[in-house]
């Protein structure tokens, strides 16, 4: 078995790379999906469901490293302490991990982890290194992200509402955030907690901090964990908290004062082409399912199987188009990264965003309704998977601020664009005077 790796980017991927591609493939295949539904049966039902750590992911962790699938989504370019492969070789991983609910983790490659180790690897200082990042790239410790506002439209990051004031050696943190992702794992110890430190700050992007707050902080209450669609999402899960006169040693503040722009978006970057590379996975494992159950003879309508209807033959091609496309999109960006920075890529990882999780949904789309009533049923993963690619259109930035951004960017080559077409307009008269054709031709029209 091995990883599919496009011919268009096959230059760019080294041997080594090839190699733990061909393992990751397999191991996911051959030890991770089979092993989803165990993880899932092991959690068991109501509240205990936060308090278990499923015993299989642990046995999944040690194989993984066995195998030298561990941390491999930290770029080689940009940070030492990772598995030493490029953004794009990731990338192809990163598809192949997006096929199993337990993947990720197992390879130590889960969201939020990836994004707050990022940011420890690029931001934190020593102490903060050897505290918070060394477990956590070993896998002892798991963290938390919490950025989002109940109360407050957090697509637009100034408009972050929880306060930091500084009060001697510390700083005390109030206010409400949701949708704190890996807040309910057994093993969050840690939380990056963005807040509002300097509201007097003429610049609104430098009035936010990122500061690491310990999970066991006084004044952190738990009020509830979210479902997404239903799903509780444990033990990973989004919690929903409260923080009322927290208090956090200032030597926990990441960067300094003030950054925390610049620091969310050095972490949303990769976090964003990280999501859409598992979304291409998710996509083609829902196409597989599409696929068998358009084979299967055993299940006819109307006298035939599915893949003798044109509408399902339908559904089939566009899916492998819009895959195959989305793929080339994430890529390009993964390339792009390497290139410079995640900065640099902003339209790149834009494109991929808002292309790969769409792809994801309509293939999903599609393959739930071949399968009719077991599509929507805990019998495939299919629905949970649909639950969890629909949030990325949301997580992020949602697809309307990625649009808008993009939309502007290619508005401002309005004005060049208009003397290009007039140019070529005057290029078009000239010849028509040459070569003696009357003005009304339709080519002149066409230009």
């Amino acid at each position: 078995m091995s990883a599919v790796i496009p011919p268009l980017v096959l230059p760019f991927v080294s041997e080594r790379a090839k190699k733990t591609l061909d393992k990751l493939a397999i191991f996911v295949e051959k030890e991770c999906i089979p092993a989803d539904a165990v993880f899932e049966a092991q959690l068991g039902e109501g509240v205990d469901r936060w308090k278990i750590q499923p015993s299989i992911v642990e046995d999944l962790k040690n194989k993984a490293k066995a195998l030298g699938l561990w941390n491999i989504f930290l770029p080689k370019n940009h940070y030492e302490n990772g598995a030493g492969y490029t953004n794009l070789e990731y990338g192809i991983m990163a598809e192949q991990l997006g096929k199993s609910t337990i993947a990720s983790e197992a390879c130590n490659c889960n969201p939020p982890d990836t994004g707050n180790m990022e940011v420890l690897a690029k931001y934190g200082t020593e102490g903060q290194k050897r505290k918070w990042l060394a477990p956590l790239l070993t896998g002892d410790i798991r963290s938390a992200f919490l950025m989002t506002e109940p109360d407050t439209a957090s697509s637009d990051a100034r408009n972050i509402q929880l306060t930091m004031t500084k009060d001697g050696d510390y700083w005390v943190l109030n206010g409400s955030k949701w949708w704190s992702s890996g807040a309910g794992h057994t093993k969050t110890v840690v939380y990056l907690v963005m807040g509002k430190s300097s509201p007097n700050d003429p610049d609104p992007y430098k009035q936010q901090s990122v500061i690491l707050v310990p999970a066991n902080a006084p004044g952190i209450k738990l009020k509830r964990m979210m479902s997404v669609f239903g799903y509780d999402d444990a033990p990973h899960g989004h919690g929903h908290f409260v923080f009322e006169n927290v208090r956090v040693p200032a030597s926990n503040m990441i960067v300094g004062e003030g950054r925390g722009f610049e620091i969310i978006q050095g972490r949303l970057g990769p976090g964003r082409i990280h999501h859409a590379m598992r979304a291409i996975g998710v996509a083609e494992r829902s196409l597989e399912y599409m696929i068998a159950r358009a084979s299967d003879e055993g299940k006819l309508a109307f006298g035939k199987k599915l893949n003798e209807h044109g509408v399902v033959l339908q559904w089939i091609a566009e899916a492998r188009l819009n895959i195959d496309a989305a793929r080339l999109i994430v890529l390009n960006a993964a390339v792009k990264i390497d290139g410079g920075d995640a900065k640099a890529a902003t339209k790149e990882i834009s494109q991929a965003k808002i292309l790969a999780p769409r792809v994801a949904l309509e293939t999903l789309d599609k393959a739930i309704q071949s399968l009719g009533a077991s599509g929507v049923s805990q019998d495939t993963p299919l629905a949970a998977m649909w639950a969890q690619a629909r949030t990325l259109r949301i997580v992020d930035g949602p697809d309307e601020v990625h649009s808008q951004q993009l939309g502007k960017n290619e508005a401002k080559k309005g004005l060049s664009l208009q003397r290009k077409i007039q140019d070529q307009k005057s290029i078009t008269s000239n010849l028509m005077d040459q070569y003696e054709v009357r003005d009304e031709s339709p080519t002149k029209a066409l230009l």
